[in-house]
């Protein structure tokens, strides 16, 4: 009789028999006849291992074709295909008036990849998927009296939040002395406000080059292509050894996500505002300090009442460290406003430069106005993008079709990302 798996004969059960008791016999010669009452266990245990091992065999071939390419189903492959080649970009559109243009279609989009014209595939409108990256570093600097402000920062990032509609999804890095993922995704804006009130703290350092590696770990989270990063930062930071900026920002590329820009380069350049007093108000002030201070107004300066001519008590000598140190910071500012100008550019974000607290928290609004106004743009690139090397980096330019609309798109994307 014939032992079958799969419709199959592997081998006659006489050939199993005949193996039995050859093996039975040799126990016996070896061990005695204590094992006779186990003989009957062990045979058909060993019977069991032998069909388990017989059927192994059999499917062993069919674990070698399914990981060989050439035999998958046609279906399957043709979704990892459109998978590994399709390009998803982050596409602001508006119209004459600023708004979101509801209207647009693929075909009033033309992409150049590199100068060659794409063929676009899709054009949709997506929830949106929003990480703030937040600097709450080194708020004792400021140039001209006004500083970056942890509170400032975390109205602004509310007003943003408000005008998001509520399929997008939501997350929160902050930057300080180390970089904390504070809130996760979510797209329960309640969930937001309680981190943003509670775990949202100032720190002395600024890790803006560990902070923007992190955020392209969590936007790869997300779909593509209806990625956005809302930075708000002075630019500034503190020196690392291990990472640059450039190649953080690199990475960043790899996410496609456009990057918004709430800067606070042109703020910190603004005096503090002060409340205005009367004139008699101020002079009596003026007079309790000098009295404090043991000065005589009525005397030269530099001169007391002493009759030696010499330097009164209490005037106020300026810190030349500190000077220094604002010196640096302002050309260190000058330095940053650049490059967050250039990074919103390249991701097709916004850049706002607002001078006082009103207009940064305002200029949250416009922030979620622009998200609102994106659509998620598709295409298959016609240079596969399998054949590119490590970290390539293709150029695009894209314009409208018809009149009536501004669109707006990053100026590239990282094809491969290194070590891939």
């Amino acid at each position: 009789m014939w032992i079958t798996t799969g419709g199959k004969p592997i081998f006659r059960s006489e050939s199993i028999s005949f193996a039995s008791k050859h093996f039975e016999k040799s126990l016996m010669r070896i061990f005695g006849g204590k094992l006779n009452s186990l003989l009957g266990g062990i045979a058909v245990a060993l019977l069991v291992c032998l069909i388990f091992l017989c059927a192994v065999a059999q499917d062993a071939p069919q674990l070698k074709t399914r990981q060989d390419p050439k035999s998958q189903n046609p279906d399957d492959t043709e979704q990892v295909k459109v998978f590994t080649e399709e390009v998803r970009l982050p596409l602001i559109a508006i119209d004459d008036y600023g708004h979101f243009d509801p209207t647009l279609a693929a075909s009033d989009v033309l992409v150049l990849e590199d100068g060659v014209p794409q063929q676009v595939q899709s054009i949709r409108h997506l929830p949106a998927s929003i990480l703030f990256l937040l600097d709450t570093g080194g708020e004792e600097f400021g140039t001209g009296g006004m500083s970056k402000k942890t509170s400032t920062t975390r109205d602004t990032v509310r007003r943003v939040v408000a005008g998001l509609p509520p399929a997008d999804a939501i997350a929160v890095i902050q930057f300080n002395d180390g970089v904390e993922l504070i809130q996760s995704w979510t797209r329960d804006k309640s969930e937001v406000e309680r981190s943003l009130a509670k775990r949202l703290y100032s720190g002395r350092r600024v890790r803006l080059a560990e902070a923007v590696v992190a955020a392209t770990a969590v936007l790869k989270e997300r779909p593509e292509g209806s990625r956005h990063v809302v930075l708000i930062t002075d630019g500034v930071e503190t020196p690392n050894a291990h990472l640059t900026r450039a190649e953080a920002v690199k990475e960043l590329m790899s996410a496609r996500a456009a990057v918004h820009v709430i800067s606070y380069t042109q703020l910190v350049r603004q005096k503090a505002p002060y409340k205005k007093e009367s004139v008699l108000a101020n002079q009596r002030r003026s007079a309790e300090a000098m009295s404090r201070a043991g000065i005589d107004p009525t005397l030269p300066p530099g001169t007391s009442r002493g009759g030696m001519g010499g330097a009164a008590t209490g005037v106020i000598t300026f810190d030349p460290a500190m000077r220094r140190k604002r010196k640096a910071y302002e050309a260190d500012v000058n330095r940053s406003e650049r490059w967050l100008t250039e990074l919103a550019n390249e991701t097709g974000g916004d850049l706002f430069l607002p001078k006082s607290v009103d207009e940064m928290i305002g200029s949250g609004e416009t922030v979620a106005r622009d998200i609102g106004a994106e659509y998620v743009l598709t295409y298959k690139p016609k240079r596969p993008l399998a054949e590119a090397e490590p970290g390539e980096y293709r150029k695009l330019e894209i314009a409208p079709r018809r009149q009536g609309v501004t669109l707006r798109t990053m100026r590239g994307y990282v094809a491969k990302g290194q070590g891939t």
